[in-house]
């Protein structure tokens, strides 16, 4: 909220607040004369403020005769009690969102008993469960089951015999680990570590930080590997398609540190494997985004995706969570991949109560958000001993299962969305597969069309479309010869003695030549085996020329320990990676947290960003 919306809300606050004590009398005079305690009981409501309202609706309930019991700020509002004919007048009141009676309410939040021990809401939405006087709804906001069976109409599409089977999802992330949900044969599928953790073979491939693992779950987590929608049990966690696979890219160590050339590389080498081994890659999931404002017909990390694009393979980029109007976050400002924006749905299957939430990027005239997913305490797979788990214990529901919020997780359940569309319609292009599910995308009441694009997505109806789309390619292309260190944007990593990777170089220090890497991403010959500008990336434990994949068969996590590491004692000062020095360098700096990875919050709330403007 700005100074001067301030200021007009202070302006306005007097007058609403007596504009409501005259709707309290007018409803008393309504009451009944001969009305008796009896005929109005105290309640004990929950009340949810509007973004921006201010302690006069707490005042203006004692004024009504009811008592404020207890803050809620996970829902921006508060409990309390409430003579039963003063509701009307509540509810009319400027800045009151909801006013629910009986206590119940679908939280976001991990409820707490009377003595303020922390306990676990009951995510098998059987009922309700009760701690003291209060009610908890018992299906969260962005429980998987709430996401794939009201939310998105996953669950029709599966009962059309599509759930993802035969697609590969690529996850440029920060690896994946093989917890449960995760973990059936064949599910994920490890490719080249290109993180600055790939030398140690306590971390190579896992997910220090606890992010891919949180993506990975949205996306294609299966408990029982049973794809028949009817023999689906509420107690067992899914993603979107249950049926994918995941083929996972690790480009981030433990804190999110990354940069724009191990992404690109990235993006390159599953564009060359995407067929190997029948993997059948038709979408990347890029929960990945900087501030680099470069055009996209110049960017090198654009033409790398439009490369995939090209190939037949869908992109989904999150929008940003910048909580603003300015362009979206490279690369979803390229028009051929898929922006994705969060929307939250409040817990119901009902879309007239959905909205972008503050946090999510909307984008400019030109090029906005093209759909919305959940993304707002979406509860997916845990990965125990990450970073994001250790420091982020308020997001833990359980044992096994993690909130977090932003358009990263909104991203993965558009990429999980794509793989069902392209097991039941293996014949679309990329770009007719944006296109089917912005056709057939719901168009949210009362939000802006830059911040919700087309609409929240619909698998179910995507599926059933009978009409394929247009896969003409409207646009024109990235020539890709522009600055990578203009594709970084404000983005750069530090080393400990503050010495910044900057200009036209990679991690290894390495010229890039822009210009030479669109033509052999163009050509497919960007990775030689194991090399790619001219370094050998990885080499450590599969081969660039007769890859073949590394498969868990089995493999458990137990996230007890990561091998005694310290990870403010992790350095890669001594270390080589096939020869070549890391010149005692220690690269960190980017944050998964609203830097350049898309990743929101872990605290399962939306924060208070600033209201977007329109220009």
């Amino acid at each position: 909220m700005n100074v001067a919306h301030s200021v007009k809300w202070e302006d306005r606050r007097r007058w609403y607040l007596a504009i409501a004590l005259v709707v309290a009398m007018v409803a008393a005079l309504l009451a009944p004369m001969a009305s008796s305690a009896d005929d109005s009981p105290l309640l004990q409501v929950i009340v949810e403020k509007t973004a921006g309202a201010d302690g006069s609706v707490e005042q203006f309930v004692e004024m009504l005769g009811g008592t404020v019991l207890t803050d809620l700020p996970i829902i921006n509002g508060f409990t309390a009690e409430l003579p039963q004919s003063a509701m009307a007048a509540l509810e009319a009141m400027p800045g009151v969102a909801a006013v629910t009676p009986d206590g119940t309410v679908q939280l976001m939040g991990k409820p707490t008993r009377d003595d303020g021990s922390a306990t676990e809401p009951d995510l098998t939405g059987n009922g309700t469960v009760t701690f003291g006087e209060m009610k908890y709804a018992s299906s969260l906001d962005g429980s998987m089951y709430h996401v794939v069976k009201e939310a998105i109409g996953a669950e029709a599409a599966w009962s059309q015999g599509a759930a993802g089977e035969g697609v590969t999802v690529a996850l440029i992330d920060s690896g994946v680990v093989p917890v449960s949900g995760l973990d059936g044969a064949g599910k994920v599928i490890n490719g080249p570590d290109l993180s600055f953790e790939s030398q140690d073979p306590d971390l190579m491939y896992l997910d220090t930080f606890g992010h891919g693992t949180h993506m990975a779950g949205i996306i294609a987590g299966n408990d029982t590997g049973v794809l028949n929608p009817k023999a689906a049990s509420k107690s067992d966690f899914y993603g979107v398609a249950p049926g994918a696979s995941i083929l996972s890219i690790k480009v981030a160590d433990h804190e999110g540190s990354v940069d724009v050339s191990q992404v690109i590389a990235a993006v390159d080498w599953v564009v060359q494997h995407r067929d190997d081994n029948g993997m059948n890659v038709r979408v990347i999931n890029l929960s990945f985004g900087t501030d680099g404002a470069q055009s996209y017909l110049l960017d090198p990390l654009a033409h790398a995706v439009e490369q995939a694009v090209w190939n037949g393979i869908v992109v989904v980029v999150a929008a940003g969570n910048d909580g603003n109007v300015d362009p979206l976050r490279n690369p979803a400002l390229d028009p051929y991949v898929i922006a994705v924006g969060a929307v939250n749905t409040h817990g119901t299957a009902d879309s007239a109560d959905d909205f972008v939430p503050d946090f999510s990027n909307c984008g400019t005239k030109s090029r906005s958000v093209d759909v919305v997913a959940p993304g707002v305490s979406i509860v997916s797979l845990r990965n125990p001993g990450s970073y994001a788990d250790t420091n982020y214990p308020n997001a833990a529901v359980n044992d096994r299962l993690f909130r977090g919020t932003g358009t990263s997780q909104a991203a993965a359940v558009v990429s999980g969305a794509a793989a069902v569309i392209l097991s039941s319609k293996p014949n679309l292009n990329a770009y007719q597969v944006k296109n089917l599910l912005v056709d057939t995308a719901v168009s949210l009441t009362g939000q802006h069309p830059r911040c919700q694009g087309a609409g929240l997505i619909d698998v179910g109806a995507a599926v059933k479309q009978r009409k394929n789309p247009s896969g003409v390619f409207p646009y024109t292309w990235s020539s890709g010869n522009g600055s990578i260190d203009a594709a970084r944007g404000s983005f750069h990593l530090e080393d400990p003695t503050g010495a910044v990777l900057e200009g036209e170089i990679d991690i290894f220090g390495q010229p890039f030549d822009s210009s030479q890497h669109a033509s052999d991403a163009w050509y497919e010959s960007a990775w030689d085996g194991g090399t790619w500008n001219g370094s050998e990336w990885t080499g450590v434990s599969w081969s660039g020329v007769s890859w073949s994949g590394v498969s868990w068969s089995g493999v458990s996590w137990s996230g007890v320990s990561w091998s005694g590491l310290s990870w403010s004692g992790l350095s890669w000062s001594d270390m080589t990676w096939n020869g070549l020095s890391w010149s005692g360098l220690s690269w960190s700096g980017l944050s998964w947290s609203g830097l350049s990875w898309s990743a929101g919050a872990w605290s399962g709330v939306s924060w208070d960003g600033p209201k977007p403007r329109y220009n």
